[in-house]
């Protein structure tokens, strides 16, 4: 069974952090301290706008980020949850280009092709 994360977001207006940032981090801290385990899900990016009060799109922004930096993971309609940091930093690495080379539409084919050409 998959336990939906609860998230403790504190957001400061005052902050010359942009709000993106602030959110980002306190997910990042979340699961670097261990308080979102693994496997955890998300809530869904209009459940956390809601409860921020910020643009939908801020929180899709912050949620591809942090996919990039192999904290989350997508899984299309199942939602975003948190992904394993136990790996090897060459695992977490493969899991950025991956998530990145999908945002850019690249099929597998064409980003295995970029490996290729890059490892020379």
């Amino acid at each position: 069974m998959t336990t939906s994360a609860r998230l403790r977001i504190s957001l400061d207006s005052s902050s010359p952090e942009p709000v993106f940032s602030q959110i980002c981090s306190a997910i990042s801290s979340e699961v670097t301290f261990g308080r979102l385990q693994p496997g955890m899900r998300l809530p869904t990016t209009r459940a956390l706008a809601a409860e921020l009060q910020v643009a939908v799109n801020t929180v899709a922004k912050v949620y591809r980020e942090l996919e990039i930096a192999g904290f989350v993971e997508g899984r299309g309609r199942q939602g975003t949850f948190i992904v394993d940091q136990s790996g090897t930093a060459g695992e977490r690495e493969a899991l950025r280009f991956t998530t990145s080379m999908r945002d850019l539409g690249l099929t597998r084919e064409q980003a295995l092709a970029l490996v290729e050409r890059a490892w020379g």
